[in-house]
């Protein structure tokens, strides 16, 4: 039997910060010709990844002998410690910083914070990328916590100069119950001016939780290293609504559809619209006749491309 609705989270897919990283590949590519070496994913998508490397970028994990000295390389959306840009000088690497400026904030206040004496605890996943970089800012001073049960056993030189910082891109709840118990045990902690949690992982994680309780299933796309796709996931679940994260309409199961009246979609923030429209088209050619965006707000958030891409341009004309 046909799903009869189909429930289009809004906001979903790219913010602003994937999208500058995606077109900084694009412009480098055109301005300098292929290959454009980056490090890491530029984004934590698949689909992204192998459409630029078709066009001539090279990805690696690090700046290592497979670079040649000099040639043009792009950091990660996700951010990198001083030491790769230290590396990168060492090499003569001609870098173009696609860090999204959002990263870029909870780097200074790493560095503010240490330099004013606190043990810093920063909120985030072991081993992802944004984390290992903002670490990078102050190595000594930071301790990473992931879960309530962390802060149980954390202990701190002077728990009177604690403070906390976050991954931009975890689970809007889960943080604020963190903090919550950060707070408990250290009363006098600081924090960042303003949320670290970025607005697209805040908008979508809600456009997400009012969909879900209307829907029989939500389908995510998005990579399985995408943080923030797995967040949605989450958010999905935890409001009662079966929920799968799919890189593409071909990894949607028949026995996910069975009985499911209305299925939710939404998108990563490192997604980028076509998967959607290819998961609408795979409904419709079941049968599926209505399609509704499900709206809960409208973003209008740019971010200008890295300096050198946009002198580049303009040298140009």
């Amino acid at each position: 039997m046909a799903v009869e609705k189909l429930l289009l989270a809004a906001p979903r897919g790219y913010c602003a910060g994937v999208d500058r990283a995606v077109q900084t590949v694009e412009r480098a590519l055109e301005l300098y010709g292929a290959p454009v070496y980056v490090r890491k994913e530029i984004v934590h998508n698949k689909h992204v990844v192998a459409q630029l490397r078709e066009r001539g970028a090279i990805f690696v994990e690090e700046l290592d002998d497979s670079i040649p000295e000099g040639a043009v390389t792009v950091f990660s959306a996700h951010g990198v410690s001083p030491a790769v840009h230290a590396d990168a000088e060492r090499r003569s690497l001609r870098t173009i910083d696609a860090t999204c400026p959002l990263v870029t904030k909870v780097h200074r206040e790493a560095l503010k914070f240490a330099g004013e004496g606190y043990t810093i605890v920063l909120i985030g996943h072991a081993g992802h990328e944004e984390v290992e970089g903002t670490t990078g800012e102050a190595p000594e001073h930071i301790v990473l916590v992931q879960t309530e049960e962390d802060v149980d056993t954390l202990e701190v030189p002077d728990p009177d100069k604690v403070a906390y910082i976050s991954q931009t891109t975890l689970s809007v709840d889960e943080t604020r119950s963190i903090i919550n118990k950060l707070r408990e045990k250290f009363p006098n902690i600081t924090g960042p001016r303003t949320d670290d949690i970025c607005y697209a992982t805040t908008n979508r994680q809600s456009a997400v939780k009012q969909m879900a309780a209307q829907c029989d299933l939500v389908l995510v796309i998005g990579s399985t290293n995408s943080s923030n796709s797995q967040r949605l996931v989450d958010v999905a679940r935890d409001c009662g609504a079966a929920a799968h994260l799919i890189d593409n309409e071909t990894q949607v199961q028949e026995e996910w559809l069975e009985g499911a009246r209305v299925v939710g979609v939404s998108s990563g923030a490192s997604a980028p619209e076509e998967l959607v429209e290819r998961l609408v088209q795979f409904f419709r050619d079941r049968g599926t006749a209505t399609v509704e965006t499900f709206e809960v707000m409208q973003e209008d958030v740019r971010f200008m491309l890295p300096k050198v891409i946009r002198q580049q341009l303009a040298a140009r004309g």
